[in-house]
């Protein structure tokens, strides 16, 4: 029986494990992404899409309850 739980533990970890690279592998793209925008629209200046970022990822935390009590949980 004691194989059986130390099995599940080892699925359930390999299970979060693949999900945590996923989302790694995913913002590493999108950093990737951006900083290739800086490059051809902003000559390498990181300001622009910096502050369209923050500005933008403030409208995503807003728009679903009117509130950002998201940012309150970091």
């Amino acid at each position: 029986m004691q194989q059986k739980e130390i099995f599940k533990k080892i699925i359930y970890f390999a299970k979060n494990l693949n999900i945590v690279i996923g989302l790694v592998l995913i913002w590493r793209g999108v950093w990737y992404v951006v900083d290739y925008l800086d490059l051809i629209f902003f000559d390498n200046n990181h300001l622009p899409l910096a502050v369209g970022g923050i500005i933008i990822g403030l409208i995503i935390l807003y728009l679903p309850d009117g509130d950002l009590k998201e940012i309150s949980k970091l």
